[in-house]
């Protein structure tokens, strides 16, 4: 089984391959004959650019270079540089001397060629030193994002959770002061309201550990809800659904359609004599998905701003599914009050 590459291996064989094929590309064009000589003397070019670029490498990762200010990393990597640059334009004059690979011209000493060439070689190896550096740059750029994508979902998670915690304790405190209200008056219907609730709890307590769930496991629950609050209510109370079937699968926050019922059966319904109706709606329109609670009564301050189970769904929303999502709750006529979600369709 052949051993596994690095990254970094692949992109200084294949930046060396490049480079040997455009010195080919202009050794052709400009007259010099392809022989085996040139080849080997490109392939020698080559072998000692790779040692002497991961030398650099090397001194950049275990000097810790990249983590430097610029104004510190450049004379060290300027120093570096024409130091690597002559001991590898050196070996590479010497060896094609030794091996006979030199130039016909020998106008101009080996010292001078040493000269001339280390300040060429300078220059490319200073080319390879900025294109390592902006590869590091844009990868820690990118870094620095995956975290802070990270971070904001971690601060969203924990925001969600919290808004969770406070909703199951203010959810069971209303329904066991009507669990209490029957105890008295029937014990019978006290005993069925408790396992209404437990039913709801059980369900709560699944749909806790989720971002979303379906709309028609929300209604489940609702209608447990309900169920045990016409037990208070009696007459008083009455529930009309009017659901389009293709909205049930539909992903809405757990809790939140629970809480927007519990709202409007506690600030309206009960400070209705007569009591009133509750008409929950779920249809789509405009390319969205729009929820309606629909309840007798009027608006109060804690039911048009400020109430936990309206704030908690505002702030759920917005985590959630950001501008995307609308919440508004209005009196419309007939003493009725109206609250409305409006939420991205999922495309399944």
């Amino acid at each position: 089984m052949l051993p596994k590459i690095s990254k970094y291996w692949w992109y200084q064989l294949c930046g060396w391959f490049v480079f040997a094929l455009v010195s080919l590309f202009f050794a052709y064009n400009y007259g010099y004959p392809i022989s085996e000589k040139l080849l080997f003397k490109l392939f020698l070019l080559v072998a000692l650019g790779i040692a002497a670029t991961h030398s650099l490498r090397l001194v950049i990762i275990r000097r810790n270079w990249l983590s430097l200010p610029m104004e510190k990393v450049v004379p060290r990597l300027l120093v570096c540089l024409v130091i690597t640059s002559f001991i590898f334009t050196f070996l590479l004059l010497s060896l094609t001397e030794i091996l006979g690979l030199s130039e016909n011209d020998k106008k101009l000493s080996f010292l001078n060629r040493l000269l001339f060439r280390s300040i060429d070689n300078t220059s490319f190896l200073m080319l390879w030193v900025l294109i390592y550096y902006a590869y590091h740059y844009f990868q820690k750029i990118r870094r620095q994002e995956v975290d802070t994508l990270r971070l904001q979902s971690l601060v969203k998670e924990l925001e969600l959770k919290t808004i969770k915690s406070h909703i199951n304790p203010h959810f069971i405190f209303n329904s066991l002061n009507s669990i209490r209200a029957l105890v008295d008056e029937n014990p019978i219907r006290a005993r069925n309201a408790i396992t209404e609730l437990s039913n709801i709890l059980r369900s709560s307590m699944q749909a806790e550990m989720l971002e979303t769930v379906s709309l028609e496991k929300e209604l489940n629950i609702v209608k447990d809800y309900l169920a045990l609050e016409q037990m208070r209510f009696e007459e008083r109370l009455k529930v009309d659904f009017e659901i389009d079937e293709d909205t049930l699968d539909q992903p809405i926050p757990p809790m939140m359609l629970q809480t927007l019922v519990e709202n409007a059966i506690k600030h309206g319904i009960s400070k209705q004599i007569n009591g009133g109706t509750v008409k929950i709606i779920s249809d789509f329109t405009d390319h969205n998905h729009e929820i309606i609670i629909r309840n007798s009564g009027y608006l109060n301050g804690s039911m048009s701003s400020h109430g936990f189970g309206l704030q908690s769904t505002r702030d759920r929303l917005s985590l959630l599914f950001g501008e995307k999502a609308k919440f508004e709750i209005k009196e419309i006529g007939g003493n009725m009050v109206e609250a409305k979600v409006i939420l991205p369709i999922e495309l399944k």
